[in-house]
């Protein structure tokens, strides 16, 4: 007893987490949609978890990834989208910047990746990058 259903809807906000709300699955929607342009992935973590890659900067996708111990090699990418964050809401995201990755590794598996920060200047973001999603 206790347990609820419901279902998740799209939320307005620009940090990609923060896009989704729970709602009652009986709940008729009237929230907003995603991005059409910058399409998302179907599965999302719910942390970012950190990778090791070997990139150009500042704005190339990386050439491989390792990923809770994987090594990925990527044969396609299509990027960056620069997701800034909502200063509008926290001062420590005044001048927070990730750039957006969608990426193919060499067996078809695709990955929405992203690095912290705009790739030149550390008081955008880490410079580190990270695993955030997956497309189907």
């Amino acid at each position: 007893r206790g347990h609820k259903v419901y279902r998740y809807a799209a939320v307005q906000s620009d940090v990609p987490e923060r896009s989704v709300q729970k709602i009652p699955a009986e709940a008729t929607e009237d929230a907003p949609g995603w991005p059409e342009h910058w399409p998302r992935p179907v599965r999302l973590l719910f942390k970012p978890e950190p990778i090791q890659t070997v990139a150009l900067l500042p704005d190339h996708p990386p050439r491989n990834f390792t990923w809770r111990g994987v090594r990925h090699i990527v044969k396609r990418a299509d990027g960056p989208e620069r997701v800034f964050g909502e200063w509008w809401k926290r001062d420590r995201e005044l001048s927070a910047v990730r750039d957006y990755f969608r990426v193919e590794n060499e067996n078809g598996e695709r990955f929405w990746i992203f690095r912290s920060g705009d790739g030149e200047h550390t008081e955008t973001g880490s410079l580190e990058w990270f695993m955030h999603g997956f497309f189907a």
